[in-house]
């Protein structure tokens, strides 16, 4: 992952002090590319630990098709929600913060965030909770990869303008297209906005997993992922930690071990302490606060 340390390196230098709604500076810059070799490894941090399971149990939601935070916290922990008041996940914030605000649901066995990712994924264009119509993004790139693999529209949108208002935090990953190249399936991720110490690494993580896991139900090989994010940032009370990072060597990359499946149903019957990274060694956590 010396790729990722570059990148923190480069926008410490070369980016600008920029104001945004969190009301935290950053230091931002416009358009930052990085690509990663599947086939080489799996891009897991290792200069600190990577939250594996947060990775593992937010991606298994959206592919769900879920908007419910204590769903989530019930694939993470792998137990009911009836046993998990008060513990947290990645999304209880925007939960209890900016998904209350919009009149949601929010209690300690429901919390409802509006048609975020999950929605967009698996019901495209739903207008409304009792609607069961909507666009299946999921199913419909299976169906590509396996049928039409010259495609070049092979696309997932989680942006969608007739309901960002409605979304307890707006898309940050917004587009991600598929490529198919001698058997091998590549994807090219868009990211709008990209915190670089705490969101980078479990977002590239993520859409790591997310092609390994659809190059496994549609008889592939892993090739590239390449991100490419456009406003991206260091919040100003991360500097020492992304300096205290940016010291650390880098391991070598671990090597990703998934169950087995080869549809999407059998896929949401897996739990995240089924995948591993195997031969993984990060580096002591360094924390830092999120802006909400």
């Amino acid at each position: 992952m010396k790729t990722y340390l570059d990148a923190l390196e480069f926008i410490l230098k070369n980016g600008t002090l920029k104001h945004n709604r969190t009301g935290i500076d950053t230091i931002s810059y416009f358009v930052y590319n990085m690509r990663f070799d599947l086939s080489k490894g799996f891009p897991a941090v290792t200069t600190k630990k990577l939250p594996w399971k947060a990775v593992v149990g937010e991606l298994l939601w959206f592919l769900e098709g879920s908007t419910d935070e204590r769903r989530l916290a019930e694939i993470t922990f792998e137990q009911d929600r009836r046993n998990l008041k008060g513990k947290q996940t990645i999304w209880t914030a925007n939960a209890d913060k900016q998904g209350k605000d919009l009149g949601y649901i929010n209690t300690d066995f429901c919390k409802e965030l509006g048609p975020v990712y999950g929605s967009q994924w698996r019901k495209f264009g739903k207008t409304s909770s009792a609607s069961t119509t909507g666009i299946d993004q999921i199913t419909t790139i299976i169906d590509q990869l396996k049928n039409d693999q010259e495609s070049r529209r092979i696309i997932l949108s989680a942006w969608n303008p007739g309901q960002i208002e409605e979304m307890a935090l707006p898309p940050c990953h917004i587009m991600a297209i598929f490529n198919i190249t001698n058997n091998k399936l590549s994807c090219h991720m868009t990211q709008r906005s990209a915190d670089m110490f705490l969101g980078v690494p479990f977002n590239i993580a993520s859409y790591a997993l997310l092609t390994s896991i659809l190059a496994q139900i549609c008889g592939l090989e892993v090739g590239e992922f390449v991100i490419s994010l456009t406003d991206a940032h260091i919040y100003v009370n991360h500097i020492e930690q992304v300096k205290e990072q940016i010291s650390r060597t880098p391991g070598k990359s671990p090597t990703l071990e998934m169950p087995g499946f080869y549809s999407l149903w059998e896929l949401l019957l897996t739990k995240p302490s089924e995948y591993n990274l195997l031969n993984y060694s990060p580096q002591e956590v360094i924390k830092a606060p999120m802006a909400v």
